[in-house]
């Protein structure tokens, strides 16, 4: 499967923000336009789109986080049109070997709503473990890197 993380550019940022999420997920993730803005004010992280050969099909946000020195995924979505077709997987993947290049990454955590068990089973198929309950109230996740 093609899929690559591109930078989100003055040409495609608006497809960017038009990409979205389930009704029902909305509760889960944050806009990519509120992301987009978000990222303008956080040192050391990257927004990208996320491709499926020449199509827009999602959006991820990662860094490193000062408050622990650890990198984290901040986003990641797939348009609801494009779910279910393994872009998700493949995407965490291209996030994880972009992340795991950086200096001293030892660790890759992820937070999202307790609630969200289709991204809960997601995460541990790739190898992320359960870390329990942030004081923020979501669920911790962390990634390894050996």
């Amino acid at each position: 499967m093609s899929i690559t993380l591109q930078k989100i550019t003055r040409e495609n940022w608006e497809d960017c923000i038009d990409l979205k999420v389930s009704l029902e997920q909305q509760k889960f993730v944050s806009s990519n336009l509120y992301s987009i803005a978000e990222v303008q004010f956080l040192n050391n992280f990257e927004a990208l789109a996320i491709y499926h050969d020449n199509q827009m099909v999602g959006f991820t946000m990662y860094g490193l986080d000062p408050d622990d020195n650890n990198y984290w995924i901040y986003r990641l979505m797939i348009d609801e049109k494009q779910q279910g077709k393994g872009y998700g997987k493949h995407a965490i993947k291209e996030v994880l070997n972009n992340l795991m290049k950086k200096p001293n990454c030892q660790l890759i955590m992820v937070g999202y709503h307790q609630q969200n068990t289709a991204v809960h089973n997601l995460y541990k198929s790739i190898g992320f473990v359960d870390r329990g309950i942030a004081p923020w109230g979501e669920q911790l996740a962390g990634y390894e890197v050996k």
